[in-house]
C-alpha cells in the first residue's frame, strides 16, 4: 500500500513538473518571437499568442503581461508611423492586461506597462491630455520605482520622456541620454526573476547611447 501510494505521489510531481516546463518552454518560444518582432503584423500575431496561452494558464500572471506588452509595442509603433487613430485601443488593450496581471501577481513590471498605457493615451493630443494621462503616467511610474527602484525599465521610460519632449517643455537630449546609459549600466546588474521574467529594452538604451554626439 505505501509502495503504490508513493508511486501515485511520484506520478503526480512528475506530471506538475511536465505541466510547468511545457508553460515555461512554450513562453520562452513566444517572448523570442516577441523580442525580435518589427512589424504590426508581428506584434499582433504575438499578442494572438499570448492572449491564447493566458485563457488556458488563467492562474499565470505573464501570459497577460505579455499580451498587454504586445499590444503597447504595437500602439508605439503605429505611433511612430505617424498613425494615431488607434492608440486608445491599443493602450485600452494594455490597461486591460496588465490590470489582469496585476490582479495575479503584484509587480513593479505591471505599473511599468500602465505608464506605457496612460503615455500612449496621452500622446493622442499631448495638450489637451497631459494634465489627466501625463499625470496617471507619471504616478504609475512613482508606484514601480517605489516597488523596484534598480528596475532598468523606469530609468528607460524616464529617458524616453525627456529625450523626446521638445526642450521648451523642459526636454533634454542630453540628459535623456545620461538615462539611457544609466538603464543599460542597470541592465548589466539587474537579476530577473526566471527566465521567462519581463527583461526588455537594453537594445533600445544601447542604440541611444551610441548616438551620443
Amino acid at each position: 500500500m505505501k509502495k503504490l501510494l508513493f508511486s501515485l505521489a511520484l506520478a503526480l510531481v512528475s506530471s506538475v513538473s511536465f505541466a510547468q516546463s511545457a508553460y515555461e518552454k512554450i513562453m520562452t518560444e513566444k517572448i523570442s518571437i516577441l523580442n525580435k518582432a518589427q512589424t504590426t503584423d508581428e506584434l499582433q500575431t504575438s499578442y494572438d499568442d499570448f492572449v491564447r496561452i493566458g485563457s488556458k494558464e488563467q492562474k499565470e500572471w505573464l501570459p497577460y503581461y505579455y499580451a498587454a506588452y504586445a499590444a503597447l509595442q504595437k500602439g508605439r509603433l503605429e505611433m511612430r508611423n505617424g498613425k494615431t487613430n488607434d492608440l486608445d485601443y491599443y493602450a485600452g488593450l494594455g490597461e486591460k492586461f496588465a490590470t489582469v496581471a496585476e490582479s495575479l501577481y503584484p509587480s513593479a513590471e505591471n505599473h511599468i506597462l500602465l505608464k506605457m498605457s496612460y503615455t500612449l493615451r496621452m500622446l493622442v493630443n499631448p495638450q489637451e491630455r497631459y494634465m489627466t494621462y501625463g499625470k496617471k503616467a507619471a504616478e504609475e511610474l512613482a508606484k514601480a520605482e517605489k516597488l523596484d527602484p534598480n528596475n532598468p525599465r523606469i530609468s528607460l521610460l524616464k529617458a524616453e520622456d525627456i529625450y523626446f519632449t521638445p526642450t521648451q517643455f523642459g526636454g533634454s537630449k542630453e540628459k535623456g541620454l545620461v538615462l539611457f546609459q544609466k538603464a543599460l549600466d542597470q541592465y548589466k546588474t539587474y537579476k530577473t526573476t526566471s527566465t521567462i521574467s519581463p527583461n526588455w529594452g537594453k537594445e533600445e538604451a544601447e542604440y541611444f547611447v551610441t548616438q551620443k554626439p
